[in-house]
């Protein structure tokens, strides 16, 4: 089993108290700009694009999908993961949350119904407190889920 480093770093006591508190420290998230996977594959060609990546957005936890909610609960527990690669290593290849250092962020599945794999749907963690995204399209955008709404 992966424990994230915010875990470890507080302990699983402090996580689950942390996880039941109501609101929290605010997180702020800074643009950033990042060069599109097509265009660092083709770094060698004359024609390099680059995008500016819009900010992160934020989202409410009580509009999270349920199974988002059950995957914010296991990774308060600790765990057990459903998939092995959850609480892995989330590089941030995209660049759009802020950048940190390599294992920095984790990842976690949330479930979604009727999908024959691990689906889009992610959870990704930082190491502060309360610093959790979710993506519904795999990686393309990400909202900071706020919990105070």
């Amino acid at each position: 089993m992966r424990i994230p480093p915010r875990i470890t770093r507080f302990g699983a006591a402090g996580a689950l108290a942390s996880a039941l508190l109501i609101g929290g420290t605010a997180v702020s998230a800074t643009p950033a700009v990042a060069t599109t996977p097509t265009a660092t594959s083709y770094a060698a060609s004359a024609h390099v694009a680059s995008v500016h990546v819009q900010d992160v957005g934020k989202v409410c936890y009580s509009k999270l999908p349920s199974q988002a909610h059950d995957t914010l609960d296991l990774i308060a527990k600790g765990g057990p993961y459903p998939y092995p690669k959850d609480g892995t290593v989330f590089d941030n290849r995209e660049n759009i949350l802020p950048s940190q250092s390599s294992d920095y962020y984790h990842e976690f599945t949330v479930v979604t119904p009727g999908s024959p794999d691990r689906g889009a749907r992610r959870i990704v963690t930082g190491e502060k407190k309360e610093e959790d995204y979710y993506t519904a399209d795999h990686y393309k955008t990400f909202d900071l889920v706020d919990r105070g709404c």
